[in-house]
């Protein structure tokens, strides 16, 4: 027989929505680094233990709460960054009023702040949904956040996480995505025992934000990085992309951006795919960190509880500009290359002494067998010997000429098998190139 319908408990409530915006210990971090940005900070700090199960905390110097907001701000759908005459006109990260009550509900959730100019602070305690009154306390201004027993309600969560590293990858990559697109905000993350990610502030210009990028995507793609800028029907791309020739075999270093938001959208990465063309082999992936600005009533990113994916009011002119953007930087630097593939050009044919012939008249084993680098490397001794002919003549001399005793019990040859338009092959160097006469 089936129960009578009946309301749900706040405490019910909150724990169900947990699921959907606390998705792991890296979800407690983005919710919190975005508040921390909403509110103004210039300084963040995360600070992780037990892979982020054991503690999460999260200090800013932003605008700070005062006891009556440090109250409401954990009670469910309470918010400050949200008007109600205007649903689509969204300029923050957050604006549901979900992220503090679902983390209160399944942990313990400690916030401290001292709103700016004021000479006192607050504290307050979630404790696995039970609030506990305010409390006077003592911080600097802004905001400190510290969770502890994440998924401590709900053990059953526990089971579907995965490593502690893992979990701090996982983390490291929402703080790193965070930082592009807020060269302003220093960050830092502490992850166990040793700070992980070290970000100064840079200024908010190209300039800072390749400084930005090239500290968390490396500082070859600084070297190889060029910029891109554009606006078309009130839509602006701003960023940073690769040279065809710098490519990896994955798409785990291109970032996108939306009004500030990092963002996973099948949209954007197919223009991007479409922008490059057949300017990158087939499985390669470019560098790249692209920033699309529009006004925020032309996309819609209430579209999952957890952000990343948005919807375009106009798509087409988004793809277009992408496309277009992309292409204009490609052919006005179709000339230039990849530094590090001159790098490992220059190492591959690094000078190292070629084998002699050994007595039977064979090319004796080079050492190091198996590394491609040793290939060819006798170009530089055939230099020293006055010239490429006479340094090849030199090496392969031993191939000029068969004693009479060899010739007269040599078998005939063929002709078909003479017919060796490469020539007659005679060795096998490091079992991949093939000595031919």
């Amino acid at each position: 027989m089936p129960l009578p319908i009946r309301q749900l408990s706040p405490e019910t409530i909150n724990r169900i929505a947990a699921g959907e915006v606390i998705e792991r210990p890296a979800s407690v971090v983005k919710e919190l680094a975005e508040n921390a940005i909403d509110a103004g900070a210039r300084k963040l700090e995360v600070v992780t233990a037990g892979g982020g199960l054991s503690l999460i905390r999260v200090s800013d110097d932003g605008s700070g709460m005062a006891a009556d907001d440090l109250a409401l701000c954990v009670e469910r759908h309470a918010t400050s960054k949200l008007r109600e005459d205007d649903l689509f006109d969204i300029r923050s990260f957050g604006f549901r009023g979900e992220a503090l009550p679902s983390i209160g509900s399944v942990a313990r959730l400690e916030i401290a702040s001292r709103a700016a100019g004021s000479g006192e602070a607050f504290a307050i305690v979630v404790d696995k949904g039970v609030k506990q009154p305010v409390r006077p306390a003592a911080v600097n201004r802004g905001t400190l956040v510290e969770v502890r027993d994440l998924f401590s309600a709900t053990p059953a969560r526990l089971k579907f996480l995965k490593s502690e590293r893992a979990e701090n990858l996982a983390t490291t990559d929402i703080v790193k995505r965070l930082a592009m697109a807020h060269p302003e905000v220093s960050f830092t993350l502490v992850t166990g025992e040793r700070a992980s990610l070290k970000l100064p502030l840079q200024d908010a210009t190209p300039q800072g934000l390749l400084a930005r990028l090239s500290r968390i995507m490396g500082r070859e793609f600084q070297a190889d990085a060029v910029e891109v800028a554009g606006e078309r029907d009130g839509i602006r791309i701003a960023g940073f992309i690769g040279l065809p020739t710098f490519n990896r075999g994955d798409a785990s270093q291109q970032y996108l951006f939306v009004n500030g938001r990092p963002v996973k959208d099948r949209l954007l990465i197919g223009a991007l795919r479409a922008a490059y063309g057949d300017t990158m082999p087939r499985g390669r992936h470019p560098y790249l960190a692209l920033f699309i600005d529009l006004e925020p009533r032309d996309v819609d990113v209430n579209v999952h509880p957890a952000k990343t994916e948005v919807r375009f009011k106009e798509s087409g002119a988004v793809r277009s500009l992408v496309i277009g953007a992309v292409r204009h930087v490609l052919e006005q630097n179709a000339t230039r290359a990849s530094s590090r593939g001159g790098r490992e050009t220059l190492e591959a044919f690094a000078p190292v002494r070629f084998p002699g012939p050994t007595a039977a008249g064979g090319i004796s084993p080079a050492p190091g067998r198996g590394n491609p680098r040793t290939a060819f490397a006798f170009a530089a001794e055939m230099q020293a010997h006055g010239g490429f002919a006479e340094g090849a003549q030199a090496h392969f001399a031993s191939f000029e000429g068969t004693s009479a005793e060899a010739s007269a019990h040599a078998e005939p040859i063929a002709d078909d098998i003479l017919d060796r338009p490469l020539g007659a092959a005679r060795a096998q160097l490091h079992e991949t190139y093939i000595v031919a006469q």
